[in-house]
């Protein structure tokens, strides 16, 4: 079992993001505990990657908080409606960042289910806005510490099996000419079984 603070602090990113797949994020905010499996990442390797926001060392009000210390949350607001949820990770002053893609959902369904207004069917959430939104992470929560008390990060009560993880290039990020095409994505795929009892 991985020790889930070591594997945040540590320098290589791509590994923490796939690590980070089959780990369980938990949110309480306003009274209501919510819980997935995350199932799908995506890394934002710091000032040396097109395709991040810090690249070339940019440092403004919006990613200062990428050069805080692993294991803060950098939310930001993507085409002016949905929020995205990224873990920084690495050493201080290093933007590394690693986006939350997808999750399944484990506890809080139907909080869930009001968030995104799904009150039906299949509750997919395999989009980084819609799994922000289902776990009510917003940009008032920017810059709080995944340490549990809002947002945490931990082992499920349940074995998942090992499963078979993806990867590939990153999603929408064309603008970052060959660096788009990094496998920087890692993914469980939709037909694969994600037991949860």
């Amino acid at each position: 079992m991985i020790d889930i603070e070591k594997l945040l602090t540590g320098e290589n990113v791509v590994e923490i993001a796939k690590q980070l797949i089959g780990i369980e994020i938990h949110t309480h905010f306003n009274n209501q505990i919510t819980a997935g499996i995350i199932t799908e990442t995506e890394v934002y390797a710091g000032e040396t990657d097109k395709a991040s926001h810090a690249y070339g060392g940019r440092r403004t009000p919006r990613t200062e908080t990428m050069y805080r210390s692993a294991g803060t949350a950098y939310i930001y607001l993507c085409y002016g409606m949905h929020h995205l949820f990224n873990i920084v990770t690495g050493p201080q002053e290093i933007p590394h960042a690693v986006l939350l893609r997808g999750i399944e959902p484990t506890h809080g369904e139907e909080i869930m289910r009001a968030r995104t207004n799904k009150p039906t069917g299949k509750l997919r959430l395999d989009g980084p806005g819609k799994a922000a939104k289902a776990l009510g992470i917003t940009t008032a929560a920017n810059g709080l510490s995944i340490d549990g008390s809002m947002i945490g990060l931990r082992h499920p009560s349940f074995e998942i099996g090992r499963l078979d993880i993806l990867e590939g290039p990153r999603i929408g990020v064309d603008y970052a000419g060959l660096d788009a095409l990094l496998p920087y994505r890692f993914y469980i795929p939709k037909n694969s079984l994600l037991t949860i009892p």
